[in-house]
């Protein structure tokens, strides 16, 4: 047998003080510094997240970037235009060269024009991505502030409370709400509540987005409510005399903050899908105002000569929808207490 290898007697006491430091510098991590650091290392979370901050920064920056890379949206450019079949010539110049399927893509129009009247796309879907992301973002704060506060009462206060909350949320998940908003959207006025054109129709399909949408997380908010209130930390506040209101406010509604964050980052992606399908049918926001939506709307007549009209706005919608989920599932994970670091 070989004989066993003489180790120094400091390397036998340095490696349990190694483990006790690496110990103590984990437990000394916070909540946001793990979930930052697994975060990191979810590159389809990153990327997801980065395409979502350059997305807000576009929306932003709308008339920055068009005045300088494009031209106002509205702008007609009929020289560009073949008055025969409106699709996009390949040399104004020269028309017997035909059409250009790919729609005069030049250093003045990054992304081309559209067929039959000449506006730029690159300024159409920065102002289209404004539209998709105002509506989605409100909607999407106004389905968490109603779900946050029926999902908490409903969990803690529980019994009848929890019976009738329970059963309205059953009752507006069932609602058809994409016939409902067809219908409603198809009957408003030209003006209500002090707003006109397309203000009372973004009003109206944020409230409706915003109104039914918030059983989906207030199921969510309820169920950790539930739990969240047969901790100890809840019973040792009880025990000292705390009323329902701190409990809530103060113990139960800051351990929400994490399920509440990742579901409005997964929520964002489909309202903007939910508006992008009004407009699309036409009953969304009413041209000549950019939106994704009304831009797919009018390019299925032009699929054949111009699909680069088809192709930009699609993309635009997927890429939106595909970064917000990447970006949500990554935050998940990393907020995930099962996760390993």
């Amino acid at each position: 047998m070989t004989a066993p290898m003489d180790v120094p007697e400091s390397s036998q006491h340095a490696e349990p003080e190694a483990v006790a430091a690496g110990a103590k510098g984990a437990a000394s991590r916070s909540l946001r510094q793990i979930a930052w650091q697994r975060f990191r290392r979810d590159r389809a979370g990153m990327a997801g997240g980065i395409v979502v901050i350059l997305l807000i920064l576009v929306a932003l920056l709308a008339p920055l970037l068009t005045a300088w890379l494009g031209q106002p949206p509205n702008q007609f450019n009929q020289e560009l235009i073949d008055p025969l079949t409106g699709g996009v010539l390949r040399d104004p110049d020269d028309p017997a060269q035909g059409l250009d399927p790919w729609g005069g893509m030049s250093a003045e129009h990054l992304l081309g024009v559209e067929p039959v009247n000449g506006r730029d796309l690159f300024s159409r879907i920065v102002y289209g991505a404004r539209t998709s992301l105002l509506v989605a973002t409100v909607a999407t704060v106004i389905c968490v502030v109603i779900g946050t506060v029926l999902g908490i009462v409903a969990g803690y206060f529980g019994g009848w409370v929890d019976t009738v909350i329970s059963r309205a949320m059953d009752i507006f998940l069932a609602f058809p709400l994409l016939l409902f908003a067809i219908a409603l959207v198809g009957v408003i006025p030209d003006g209500a509540f002090g707003l006109t054109g397309n203000g009372l129709r973004i009003g109206v399909l944020v409230f409706i987005i915003g109104f039914f949408n918030w059983p989906y997380i207030g199921r969510i908010v309820r169920g950790q409510t539930l739990t969240l209130k047969e901790r100890e930390f809840v019973e040792a506040s009880r025990s000292l005399g705390a009323g329902s209101a701190h409990i809530v406010f103060r113990e139960i509604l800051p351990n929400l903050v994490t399920p509440i964050l990742v579901y409005s980052t997964l929520l964002i992606p489909t309202n903007i899908l939910f508006e992008a399908a009004l407009s699309f049918l036409g009953v969304g926001i009413n041209p000549p105002t950019a939106t994704w939506g009304g831009m797919l709307e009018g390019a299925l007549r032009f699929y054949t000569t111009s699909p680069h009209f088809v192709i930009v706005p699609g993309l635009a919608i997927f890429v939106t929808v595909l970064a917000f989920n990447l970006f949500g599932d990554g935050l998940r994970d990393a907020f995930d207490p099962r996760s390993s670091d």
